[in-house]
């Protein structure tokens, strides 16, 4: 009763939503294909006494839905460079391209155009804030990799809030000169920067405009995996919320604001299915954050929920029509924190691990033996591995976009994928369907199948921008 009263007053509040959108969400499931979504939800019902079915996030419940294609310019398969720059501008680009179209003209984001309606306007990601699909949003440069001159672009957007783990390249130009320390220039441009939340909270209220990012040592390539995070760690629902408050800061004329959920993507390029999860529910922590703001100005508020493109080629089950989503559940940490924890256990005691270490390492982190039974053949995976990388001493490293691992934490991953039945075609992007939700002002123009240019064409329509 209660969860049918609480669908019908979402329901309601859906239908009366149909004014100009003075407040706009964009948030971006950066890798999030449509069985990423699905995994997702079928792994909540399998938590619930290993119930076959879903058990929706909020954001999939959202009255308006569609399908998105998100080939680039130049390659049925996009990066993320390319596909953020097509969800930004609504412009087809080549792959590597920011905020520049495939003759490399300069092109106005949607952030732009927020900005230049008179709204206050925030960029945030859980990665880091020069990254290819925020980057996209606030600057212009040929070459996603171009770190030290995205960084610099952001004072010219001249946004009024981003947030994310930190910048990649401070004081190193794209082609390896030094450079004055992006920070002074952060600072001269108007700009309070606070590392950590509580640091945020103790600077905003004066602050006239914010970057945020982690705490000072921190890692500034990304936020840490929500299976992983400790509780004093940034999280994405935080930035959410900060920027909430920040842009809504004397405010009369609204605001536009992106969040990126960036790392589905890195624990799709790594196969991880356990730490994916977790991530899709982790950005769906950030949408109830703008939820709850959505239900205070139901009429003046859009919520867009959408992705860049798929990663990894995801399949859910095997050939005998079975999975076992429900193990997934035994894992504790990603697969990159395991292999740190590997190559700390083989430093600190000079390669000389035991087996009896290595299976009750395994067996807390992944529930093999203890909690998952394993087959023979599993354990021998396991095992062989573990004689090749420590006792012959010859580790091979396995690389993947952003990543680099123990061997024997790949070996782990590939046997919990076989026990919960979960595929890979590889470990990089697809050309799949992602999907897109949306709620509040203007949803409806979010129904059907339509390409990633038409996303923010639509944004901006609703927002009148």
């Amino acid at each position: 009763m209660k969860r049918a009263l609480h669908f019908i007053c979402f329901v309601l509040l859906a239908v009366i939503a149909h004014g100009q959108a003075k407040y706009v969400f964009y948030f971006i499931g950066d890798g999030m294909g449509v069985n990423q979504v699905n995994g997702t939800e079928m792994y909540r019902a399998a938590l619930d006494d290993n119930r076959i079915g879903r058990e929706p996030l909020l954001f999939t419940q959202f009255p308006a839905a569609g399908m998105v294609y998100t080939f680039s310019a130049t390659n049925p398969v996009t990066d993320s460079a390319a596909g953020g720059t097509a969800l930004a501008s609504g412009y087809k680009t080549y792959n590597g391209a920011i905020g520049m179209d495939d003759n490399k003209n300069v092109i106005p984001s949607v952030a732009h155009l927020a900005k230049k309606a008179g709204r206050k306007v925030g960029v945030t990601t859980s990665v880091s804030v020069d990254h290819a699909t925020p980057a996209a949003f606030y600057a212009h440069q040929p070459k996603r990799n171009m770190y030290y001159e995205i960084a610099n672009d952001l004072t010219r957007s001249n946004f009024d809030f981003y947030a994310g783990s930190g910048f990649l390249k401070p004081n190193t130009t794209f082609d390896k000169q030094e450079a004055p320390s992006i920070y002074p220039i952060f600072t001269e441009a108007g700009y309070t920067l606070a590392k950590g939340y509580n640091d945020y909270k103790s600077k905003a209220t004066q602050a006239k405009k914010m970057i945020l990012i982690q705490e000072e040592g921190a890692d500034v390539y990304s936020l840490p995996y929500a299976i992983d995070r400790n509780e004093s760690d940034l999280s994405l629902a935080q930035i959410t919320e900060s920027a909430i408050d920040f842009l809504m800061k004397d405010n009369k004329k609204g605001f536009f604001l992106m969040v990126e959920g960036g790392k589905i993507d890195w624990s799709c390029h790594g196969n991880d299915a356990a730490t994916t999860f977790a991530e899709v529910e982790d950005l769906d922590e950030a949408i109830k954050v703008a939820y709850e703001f959505y239900k205070k100005h139901p009429k003046e508020t859009l919520i867009v929920v959408t992705a860049d493109h798929e990663t990894g080629g995801i399949t859910l089950g095997n050939s005998r029509y079975e999975m076992n989503l429900q193990a997934l559940q035994h894992q504790n940490t990603s697969i990159d924190e395991l292999s740190y924890r590997i190559t700390s256990l083989r430093e600190k005691q000079q390669n000389k691990v035991t087996w009896e270490e290595i299976k009750a390492l395994l067996g807390e982190e992944m529930g093999f033996w203890t909690k998952l039974p394993i087959t023979w053949e599993q354990e021998k995976k396991l095992r062989d591995e573990y004689e090749h990388s420590f006792v012959e001493n010859n580790a091979v490293f396995e690389e993947s976009l952003y990543s680099k691992t123990e061997p024997l934490a790949t070996r782990a991953k590939e046997v919990m994928n076989e026990i919960a039945m979960v595929n890979w075609a590889h470990g990089s992007h697809t050309a799949g369907y992602v999907p897109v939700y949306a709620i509040g002002a203007g949803a409806q123009l979010f129904n059907g199948v339509m390409d990633n240019t038409d996303v923010p064409k639509r944004i901006a329509k609703a927002g009148k921008y």
